[in-house]
């Protein structure tokens, strides 16, 4: 069956690409059918060009960035896949139409390759994990759009620019609208916790399935901002391409393992949507915890840590500690912050052995930053690593002098080395520490301990917080 119309919406977490996530990704089981169910409609309808909007594209608040590459290209290495490389053609001629018609219409608009430093071409992970799943051959032409801050009523005639261009051009165009839903649906989510995140969601999805694509620039806008949702622009640009067209919509996928809301969607022909299979489910808002990601039986110490984080590293502001749980903001102790990558290669720790400040809450906020950022051993976290990774806590309890190794147990101490000012410190229970005379020996390592130097020993235990 021929149909004339085709716009995607699409989620654009690494995990689910099964090169990243590996075992992680059949938490997203769910997507990576609703996605492989959109490539099978991307093939049948075999478009001219793919027009793609990615929130993660670089952005100007006050204009639209069209990419007129002859040629783009994009791996994901930064998340450990680089065997996942994405080179396909541009259709520079469709792109300069784009910013032609949005010129004429007044809608600001400008060729990325003469605005900005970064090389024009280059394809973000909004873009390189839908096009993983649709088009990894590179078998048709690309055009990446920018969203930008302008008023949502501006990217629906930017949306119908882009129909205006196609038409110019008698160019068979599908428009992959990328972008996830609320990213605060758990305790422990990239972008913290708030109560209406499903709310937010539970909207979209629904003015999505009725194809209501203009109710979206409706919803409540402190519902959106309690959100911290980065697809709503690019679907209610998708919207504005649609007008006109007699699509029928059909939401394929909809689910949210670790705080963050991936639907997948389809606009098509209505006797295409028809037809879609019965397997492909409409599922309802999802926010619990999925696998072994973070969610809402994530330890109150570690949520605390990873919203630190994601915050910080996002964005570079330090969360709100007023809300913490009495227990953090009532008790003071050292305490470590240890981060792993999905492979378990470490990827920072860094602690205090006594407490510095005026409570546990602050004592972890500040280590899972420093932990973060200041690590010698590491460059500082990027954004994209933030999905993938593991967090601990190790809150110490009081250290006890003790007079030789007899008394140390790896499994159970840590151990804490002392030279004149140097001192040393090592975590219990460490993968490859199983002797107290290594433990004590890493330790010495650590503080910059000759071997044979006199040393003065002392012993405690954590609660350790995963």
């Amino acid at each position: 069956m021929t149909f004339t119309t085709l716009g995607l919406i699409t989620p654009h977490a690494p995990i689910e690409v099964a090169e990243v996530g590996r075992e992680r990704s059949d938490v997203t089981a769910a997507t990576s059918a609703a996605m492989l169910t959109c490539a099978d409609l991307l093939r049948r309808f075999d478009p001219d060009t793919i027009v793609l909007m990615s929130p993660h594209a670089p952005i100007l608040r006050d204009a639209f960035l069209v990419d007129t590459a002859s040629r783009y290209h994009g791996d994901l290495g930064g998340f450990g896949a680089l065997q996942v490389r994405i080179s396909t053609r541009g259709d520079a001629e469709l792109g300069r139409a784009i910013l032609e018609e949005a010129v004429e219409r007044r809608i600001p608009a400008v060729d990325r390759g003469t605005a900005i430093t970064l090389e024009s071409g280059e394809l973000d992970h909004g873009a390189l994990v839908p096009l993983s799943f649709l088009d990894r051959p590179g078998c048709w032409p690309l055009v990446e759009l920018s969203l930008s801050l302008l008023p949502y009523e501006v990217h629906i005639a930017f949306g119908r620019a882009v129909a205006a261009a196609a038409a110019r051009l008698s160019r068979k165009v599908a428009f992959v609208a990328s972008g996830d839903a609320s990213h605060r649906l758990t305790p422990g989510a990239p972008a913290g916790f708030s109560p209406d995140a499903k709310r937010f969601d539970e909207e979209v999805l629904r003015l999505v399935r009725a194809g209501d694509f203009a109710g979206l620039t409706h919803i409540d806008p402190l519902l959106i901002e309690d959100a911290g949702e980065c697809g709503l622009r690019s679907w209610i640009t998708l919207g504005g391409f649609l007008e006109g067209r007699g699509a029928a919509t059909r939401l394929l996928s909809y689910e949210g393992p670790w705080g963050v809301g991936y639907m997948t969607a389809v606009a098509a022909d209505p006797s295409v949507v028809a037809e879609l299979p019965a397997a492909v489910v409409d599922t309802t808002p999802a926010a619990g915890r999925k696998g072994g990601a973070p969610g809402d039986d994530e330890s109150v110490p570690v949520a605390l840590a990873r919203r630190t984080i994601n915050t910080y590293v996002r964005y570079g502001t330090v969360i709100d500690l007023e809300e913490q749980t009495d227990d953090l903001l009532a008790s003071s102790a050292g305490a470590f912050v240890s981060l792993h990558t999905r492979n378990g290669d470490l990827r920072g720790c860094i602690g205090t052995i006594t407490p510095y400040r005026e409570n546990l809450a602050e004592e972890i906020a500040h280590n899972a930053i420093q932990a973060a950022t200041c690590d010698p051993r590491f460059p500082p976290l990027t954004p994209e690593e933030l999905d993938d990774l593991d967090v601990s806590v190790d809150v110490l309890h009081e250290p006890e002098h003790v007079s030789d190794v007899d008394a140390l147990d790896p499994k159970t101490y840590g151990v804490i080395v002392t030279n004149g000012r140097r001192r040393g410190l090592l975590l219990p229970d460490l993968e490859g520490v199983e002797t107290p005379e290594a433990q004590v020996s890493i330790a010495m390592q650590k503080a910059g301990i000759p071997p044979g130097e006199p040393i003065g020993l002392e012993r405690f235990k954590v609660d350790r917080y995963h």
